[in-house]
């Protein structure tokens, strides 16, 4: 029988954050390598996601690279996690609120694909809107900590427009309902829906509305929101397809081909269901002006 490798997010997640932590520091891999006493191709695996990590090993690593001691706490909590066979993020447990893992994935992705029934998205969220959405979401949050995570949503956002490495796809489907309850007040609403469709001019964004009118539909079975996040194909070892969801306590993270094959179906799913791009536009502006009248 064969034996389940389990999730490769927390590995290849860590080896991203290790890989940046050497860079920043401008060290190279034959350096850090002499330094650790290690080989070099173990630097390569580690920093692939091609192997499960110790704790001490990270922390060796974080040593060397000139980690602050807060980040050097949350890899070697996620080091732990790199020997799970399926993998769910707990807030608050081994790693904070404000320390978001899924930017590493996002960041690498060369197709992002979202449905969101309740909120407007990160990647499309003015920071009225996601200062609220903290604030809300996280009542145990101090302002500092609030304010550190709407920065880190907002500098997310930059990869939409980056030149290098180039910009992904990003599809959004957002739920009707999303557009029509007020965030923040009214005029921060009307402010947020004039957001969207800005952003949505960008050649690599989509933004399609499922409207109230499309009744039940099969994403609806999925329990709320999805991201289907898809990697470049090229290499020896690509990066397989990675669904994020995210929950009141945590975040799961699926990689199985059984997994992807489900929600790839949802999404399919859903395209009839939707407004086109224009007409989605359009509604976006109407209820803008709806939330801009006394």
């Amino acid at each position: 029988m064969a034996i389940d490798p389990g999730s490769t997010v927390p590995r290849r997640q860590l080896g991203r954050y290790l890989r940046e932590l050497r860079e920043e520091a401008r060290i190279t891999v034959k350096a850090a390598a002499e330094e650790l006493e290690w080989s070099a191709p173990k630097i390569w695996r580690i920093e692939s996601g091609a192997t499960s990590m110790r704790a001490l090993d990270v922390e060796a690593m974080c040593k060397v690279y000139g980690a602050a001691p807060e980040i050097t706490q949350v890899l070697i909590g996620l080091a732990r996690e790199t020997k799970a066979k399926g993998w769910w993020h707990s807030y608050g447990d081994v790693i904070p609120v404000w320390f978001e893992l899924y930017v590493g994935l996002e960041s690498a992705a060369s197709r992002i694909r979202q449905y969101e029934p309740e909120l407007i998205t990160g990647s499309l969220q003015t920071e009225a809107y996601a200062r609220e959405v903290f604030r809300v979401a996280h009542p145990e949050m101090t302002d500092a900590e609030i304010e550190r995570g709407v920065m880190v949503r907002l500098e997310r956002q930059t990869l939409l427009t980056r030149k290098r490495p180039l910009a992904p796809q990003l599809d959004v489907v957002v739920n009707e309902a999303a557009l029509r309850r007020p965030v923040g007040g009214h005029a921060a609403m009307a402010e947020q829906l004039r957001h969207v469709n800005e952003v949505a001019d960008l050649p690599n964004v989509s933004v399609r509305v499922l409207p109230l009118s499309a009744g039940l539909h099969h994403a609806a079975m999925t329990g709320g929101s999805f991201v289907i996040l898809d990697f470049p194909t090229n290499g020896a070892h690509p990066e397989p397809s990675t669904v994020y969801s995210e929950g009141l306590t945590g975040a799961l993270y699926l990689d199985k081909p059984q997994e992807i094959a489900a929600y790839n179906e949802v999404w399919a799913n859903l395209a009839p269901s939707c407004l086109t791009e224009p007409q989605s536009k359009k509604l976006i502006a109407a209820t803008a002006k709806e939330f801009r009248s006394p």
